[in-house]
């Protein structure tokens, strides 16, 4: 929120630049463009900063996941465009050559989504998305094939869209090849936002019908249980020591 106030201009895309709305003012400028305008955004906010302005790219949770930060660096390199890391120092100041490039950490799906369902990534967990636009589709089979075989616990971001429905369907297919049917799977919509929604089935179970581009999925390794309302993957405690005294 600080970094918001201080900018002279914010860029986003058009549902999260509504989703701050209340936290901008009218002295600021505000470029926001729709879905898959990711370039068209980036570019511009460079712009900004070459011309001597202070500027901020908005993501939802953290910009170097699955977000903005990459894409800014790259379009910088691919620009020539001289920038160093600010690490928060002098960060904002108007007319700064080099530009200074801050990466303010914000929480993404995972943990906000982990959170609502108790302690599903307390051991080792893969993070992978289901989106082919930017990735092969051969890169992510292959990806979910070796996590799952390897037992990692499986954060999927991207499960589903309108038009990108057979994904998690392949998807579900091939951690079945390695998981139990009665695998845990917490399904989170909407986390931290309104209509937000958290259920947990069994990977069996999994309706791949009712999750869109606003859920976060956590499929349990091969001891991840529930307990209660709550999704548990134990870090292996139980097996040195005795839990009630910890002894």
């Amino acid at each position: 929120m600080e970094v918001i106030h201080r900018v002279s201009t914010v860029v986003g895309y058009t549902t999260y630049i509504d989703l701050i709305r209340d936290m901008l003012s009218e002295d600021q400028k505000i470029i926001s463009t729709g879905m898959t305008k990711e370039m068209q955004r980036v570019n511009a906010a460079i712009d900004v900063a070459v011309a001597g302005r202070s500027c901020a790219i908005v993501s939802s949770g953290d910009p170097g996941i699955y977000a903005m930060a990459g894409l800014v660096l790259e379009i910088c390199e691919s620009r020539s465009i001289s920038v160093r890391p600010s690490h928060g120092q002098n960060a904002y100041s108007e007319h700064t050559s080099p530009l200074e490039l801050e990466v303010v950490p914000g929480i993404p799906a995972l943990c906000s989504g982990a959170s609502l369902l108790g302690a599903p990534l307390m051991h080792d967990f893969a993070a992978i998305s289901l989106s082919d636009l930017l990735t092969p589709w051969q890169t992510i089979e292959n990806r979910l094939s070796a996590a799952a075989q390897a037992d990692f616990v499986i954060a999927i971001y991207n499960p589903a869209s309108r038009r990108r429905r057979e994904n998690l369907a392949r998807a579900k297919e091939i951690i079945l090849e390695y998981r139990d049917g009665e695998t845990p799977v917490g399904i989170i919509k909407s986390a931290m936002r309104e209509k937000q929604d958290v259920r947990i089935v069994s990977l069996k179970d999994l309706d791949c019908r009712q999750v869109d581009m606003l859920t976060t999925l956590f499929i349990g390794n091969s001891t991840t249980r529930t307990y209660l309302d709550f999704m548990v993957t134990p870090r292996g405690y139980s097996d040195k020591y005795t839990l009630e005294n910890g002894g």
